[in-house]
């Protein structure tokens, strides 16, 4: 990740090269962010820079799969598309994006967003917003299964280096699906700080039970780190 002095790197993939040399000028606008990678294919690796901007629709194939397996290595990703229907919206956050920009809503949207994702940090479009709104479970954030999993094993007492090696990841990546576990729960207005904040969001939602959690005491997980 980019140093406190350094501008943070982002990378863009999309078909068609007009839409990737606009991004590049909205972005150069902007001295925090740094455009390295471009390309059509999303067959780019983890890490390529700190935030990739994805095209869900690239030569006519939809890509969610690729964001749940890039976002599931610990890039972040934010889903950009001219589709907007609030399926897609929530398909895209579902599968694991920090956040999805449809293609009119400008350079200022994109700039915030960009800047929201490299810091870990909520932010919502409108057209996010729209598809939230619109969703009858809007209160509950869809965290993708691996958010659910390492949240799960993370609230079992397991250390987060434990259930890193359980899941096969980096210890970096259990703190991605954490971090963004919480900013999802921030996007809909539940927001949970701290570790016994993110476990009673997740028993309310029904997304983990008491019984899986080992020595689950209510009043004596407040406080936990």
């Amino acid at each position: 990740m980019a140093s406190v002095t350094d501008p943070l790197t982002v990378a863009v993939v999309d078909d068609h090269p007009v839409v990737i040399e606009g991004i590049k000028a909205w972005l150069s606008e902007e001295p925090r962010i740094s455009v390295g990678h471009t390309g059509e294919s999303a067959e780019v690796q983890p890490g390529v820079a700190d935030v990739l901007i994805l095209d869900l629709n690239l030569h006519g194939t939809l890509v969610l799969s690729r964001i749940a397996t890039l976002a599931a290595a610990g890039q972040r990703v934010i889903a950009f598309s001219q589709f907007t229907d609030q399926r897609m919206v929530l398909d895209s956050l579902e599968a694991g994006a920090c956040e999805f920009v449809a293609k009119n809503e400008g350079r200022e949207h994109l700039v915030h967003t960009v800047l929201a994702a490299a810091g870990d940090r909520p932010y919502l479009t409108p057209t996010a917003a729209g598809a939230l709104a619109g969703d009858r479970d809007a209160s509950r954030p869809r965290l993708s299964s691996q958010e659910r999993t390492a949240l799960l094993w993370w609230f079992q007492s397991m250390s987060k280096s434990s259930v890193a090696r359980r899941m096969g990841v980096s210890v970096h990546t259990v703190d991605v699906y954490i971090r963004r576990a919480r900013i999802k729960y921030a996007q809909v207005g539940r927001s949970a700080p701290t570790k016994a904040d993110l476990l009673a969001r997740a028993i309310e939602d029904g997304l983990i039970r008491p019984d899986e959690i080992t020595g689950y005491e209510p009043a004596a997980s407040r406080g936990m780190l």
